[in-house]
């Protein structure tokens, strides 16, 4: 291949420091361009319209979710796309052992207080040590999450599409066997991509089958959860709480029922700030896009057929 033309839109200094590093021809006009590199995961729509005027065959994303631009018809299987999944798995999995940390020692309780607590409202607090994590989803997030643990010693169980061993797990089972494990465990953090066959995965059902002081905590997709099941059992104490920082809907309206629910933390979509994850965004661009120079496979490939 001659020296590929790569656009980077909309236009982003780091970005574009990274296609340089590359060296490629940073592209100035989409309508030149072989590959795209596009940075705002909010607006899909726009993508579309650049597409059109674009003979490019390769697309890169800003993020592992790509189902915003799967709901608009953006993704056209005749290119190739790459996503982010991957590369923020240890910035998100930092957030989601704060979470864990917090859910086991009630600290939520402890910061939301404005008198000496007794002993009775934290009565129930616990180590992780001993305890049992659950990692539904084991790809970037799940295992470096999984590599974080180890030293604070909680029995490990990782579920994922294929039963594919996750390092650092006592054993690892396909999501179909969920429900046989379900019940095991302490904490439940979802990290899983959202698809057709994961929406509601923790459902009414599920829930049911988990132990009355499991906290869930969710650092995937909000739909993952069925939320209407989710407030049913934190009202009626079937489990212990929940750590969400992604929801269902999104943003969650300030009036919703579970942020009135004692035993709910909300993190407003913070694991992975837009500032934390531009750098590690510049390592994957620069990466794949001397890859795509090179005729080399290409990082975070998207599976247009699963959705992720």
């Amino acid at each position: 291949m001659d020296t590929p033309r790569v656009a980077v839109v909309p236009p982003s200094p780091l970005i574009e420091e990274a296609v340089r590093a590359a060296g490629v021809v940073l592209a100035a006009d989409v309508a030149e361009a072989d590959a795209i590199v596009w940075i705002d995961p909010s607006d899909p729509v726009s993508l579309r319209d650049v597409l059109a005027k674009s003979p490019a065959t390769w697309v890169q994303l800003p993020f592992a979710g790509i189902e915003e631009f799967l709901a608009a018809g953006v993704i056209d299987p005749a290119r190739t796309w790459t996503c982010a999944k991957g590369t923020y798995g240890p910035t998100v999995a930092e957030h989601s052992l704060g979470l864990l940390l917090m859910a086991a020692r009630l600290l939520h309780r402890h910061a939301r207080s404005k008198s000496w607590m007794r002993h009775g409202d934290f009565a129930s607090a616990r180590r992780l040590e001993g305890s049992t994590v659950l990692l539904v989803g084991t790809g970037g997030i799940g295992s470096a999450l999984a590599e974080m643990l180890a030293p604070l010693g909680p029995r490990v169980i990782g579920v994922n599409r294929s039963g594919k061993p996750l390092a650092g797990a006592e054993r690892t089972v396909p999501v179909t066997e969920l429900e046989a494990v379900v019940g095991d465990a302490d904490f439940v953090v979802l990290s899983a991509a959202l698809t057709s066959e994961t929406e509601h995965l923790i459902d009414a059902k599920m829930i049911a089958l988990m132990r009355p002081n499991a906290w869930i905590v969710n650092v995937g997709r909000g739909k993952l959860i069925d939320t209407d099941a989710l407030i049913e059992a934190l009202r009626d104490k079937r489990i212990g709480g929940a750590a969400l920082d992604v929801t269902d809907p999104e943003p969650l309206p300030d009036h919703h029922p579970l942020w009135t629910i004692e035993d709910v933390v909300i993190t407003s979509h913070a694991a992975n700030t837009w500032e934390m994850a531009v750098p590690d965004l510049a390592d994957r661009v620069r990466r794949n896009v001397e890859h795509f120079a090179r005729g080399e496979p290409l990082e975070g490939l998207v599976n247009v057929g699963l959705g992720y």
